[in-house]
């Protein structure tokens, strides 16, 4: 299994990190395709290659073919939505807050799977990359949709390990060279 050498190649110091990943995608009691598209969305977005090595081949084998690429384009279309919006909130002045965004993003409208799928992936990928203002917007349209906070941190939780272990794993790679 992918996970148990994702697992075994986190080092001794980052050992919550270890302890973690197997609880958040082993222990998780998301539906296989709400679990699976965030892991894949989650590792796409962290640019982690060993992580996205690793995980991406389970997640491939959990996931229909639609749920396969709708993850990986939330994982896209968050990547430039999140810093859009990112830099629209922090830009000091608010009247680029009302100019037309101008930016194709219809896989959000038909994503080929459940909406609230996509929307916890694309909550995922927010949460990852530091956009307050997507997540707001999809946190607000998954409960609005029925989805109970719990839910919603499950997949924050999955978001940060993914990222956390993606950044110990690269850093190693890097001080090992």
């Amino acid at each position: 299994m992918a996970l148990d050498e994702l697992k075994s190649a986190v080092p001794d110091f980052a050992k919550d990190l270890k302890l973690n990943l197997g609880s958040v995608i082993g222990n998780s009691d998301l539906p296989k395709q709400q679990l699976w598209g965030t892991v894949l969305a989650c590792a796409i977005a962290s640019r982690s290659p060993k992580v996205l090595r690793e995980l991406e081949p389970e997640a491939k084998a959990n996931l229909s073919a639609e749920a396969y690429t709708a993850a990986k384009s939330a994982a896209a279309v968050m990547a430039m939505n999140n810093v859009f919006y990112r830099t629209r909130h922090l830009l000091s002045d608010p009247e680029y807050g009302t100019l037309r965004a101008g930016l194709r993003m219809n896989v959000i409208g038909n994503p080929g799977v459940e909406k609230v799928d996509f929307e916890l992936w694309s909550l995922a990928v927010s949460a990852i990359n530091g956009c307050g203002q997507c997540l707001d917007s999809h946190e607000q349209v998954l409960r609005k949709a029925g989805v109970d906070r719990e839910t919603i941190q499950e997949v924050v939780k999955i978001a940060s390990v993914i990222q956390a272990v993606g950044v110990t794993l690269d850093a190693e790679a890097v001080l090992a060279e």
